[in-house]
């Protein structure tokens, strides 16, 4: 009620330390778990720190659900092991596919959902494609060169022939009810820098099959490559942002041969083409929700036409972050649902959601 802060050290005389959540997907953050750094303590891992609390003898936390599509709820895979079998006997069926021996292993290991899914037979299949990239994020989960942060996963290391792609694919969207498939993935780089393997891949595919959704998640860096992929049949793009603001997506993003301007040209893209185009919008409460920030996201949604915004979790440091953004959390924010709401009010044909929607 006073609106002051207070740090505790201990409680009845045991120390005490911070703690937060951790949100499964299709949920968004609204706060930011409280902490005070102590001195030379480490850089967190890249995780998402969401307000944690106690109550009626339960945590909570802060946080919306933006998507009731059920394809990555932890409650609904199975615990026989079966997609393991499934992804062993893919790689039996086909030993020469580099791309299904990577995308078992993401599985088996790393137990990523969307491989996961891809040898359950449903939902959304990965395609990753690329090792190199032309962003430096600050929270690249595949790559964190020089950095005391370990990255989440290997990044793919050999490059698939469109051969090897449409032999994920194909299968997938023959035979899976509202299938996805995409290029762009946690274990990989920016694949538009590979977008004439993606142009050649694409084709492929719809040569063989015209049902699901070809979808290319991407940081949006080329959009004349972008508009080739389109051309041979690309379905739908989901461009990563982690601001409307240029120097705060600069201080982020960190681009090598691209600029802002060609992040916008590849959005706005969708409309001039008449293709689904979503933002993967990063949420760092208290940032993404001030005043300007709202004002920019609202011109760049004119501006541009966009179809739906992802309202996904910035998993980083909350340090780190306002560090390299040399923000200080000085400026006026609306709250993250406020934000919504008025998102929503303002544009109400833009989808809100977390995952990439099957089309048709």
């Amino acid at each position: 009620a006073s609106g002051q802060t207070t740090t505790v050290r201990t409680w009845q005389g045991q120390p005490v330390c911070a703690v937060s959540a951790f949100l499964p997907p299709a949920y968004t953050s609204l706060l930011w778990a409280p902490f005070v750094r102590e001195t030379e303590a480490p850089v967190l891992p890249l995780y998402a720190y969401s307000s944690l609390g106690w109550r009626d003898g339960a945590f909570l936390t802060s946080a919306v659900r933006v998507d009731d599509d059920r394809r990555q709820d932890l409650d609904h895979f199975p615990r026989d092991g079966r997609e393991d079998r499934n992804a062993d006997e893919a790689v039996r069926n086909s030993p020469a596919n580099r791309l299904i021996a990577h995308l078992a292993h993401c599985c088996q290991v790393y137990r990523c959902p969307a491989a996961r899914n891809l040898f359950l037979g449903r939902y959304e299949a990965p395609l990753p494609t690329s090792q190199g990239c032309n962003s430096r994020c600050l929270g690249c989960i595949s790559l964190q060169a020089d950095s005391c942060v370990p990255s989440t996963q290997d990044r793919i290391t050999f490059t698939p022939t469109a051969e090897e792609i449409a032999e994920v694919a194909v299968p997938h969207l023959e035979s899976v009810p509202g299938a996805v498939v995409s290029f762009g993935q946690g274990c990989e780089g920016e694949p538009l820098t590979q977008w004439r393997l993606l142009e050649r891949s694409i084709s492929l595919i719809r040569s063989r099959t015209d049902k699901g959704t070809v979808n290319l998640n991407t940081n949006g860096s080329r959009p004349r490559a972008l508009k080739n992929l389109y051309e041979a049949g690309l379905d739908s793009v989901r461009i990563s942002l982690n601001s409307a603001r240029e120097n705060f997506y600069n201080g982020y993003f960190l681009p090598v041969d691209y600029a802002f301007s060609d992040v916008v040209s590849s959005l706005a893209l969708g409309r001039q083409l008449d293709r689904f185009t979503s933002i993967n919008y990063f949420v760092f409460p208290g940032l993404s929700d001030e005043e300007e920030e709202a004002v920019n996201l609202e011109r760049l949604i004119e501006e541009t036409g966009v179809d739906m915004i992802q309202w996904r979790n910035l998993n980083i440091d909350p340090d780190v972050y306002m560090d390299a953004l040399d923000w200080d959390g000085g400026g006026r924010s609306l709250g993250v649902l406020d934000l919504m709401d008025r998102i929503r009010r303002r544009f109400p044909e833009l989808r809100f959601g977390y995952f990439n929607p099957p089309l048709g």
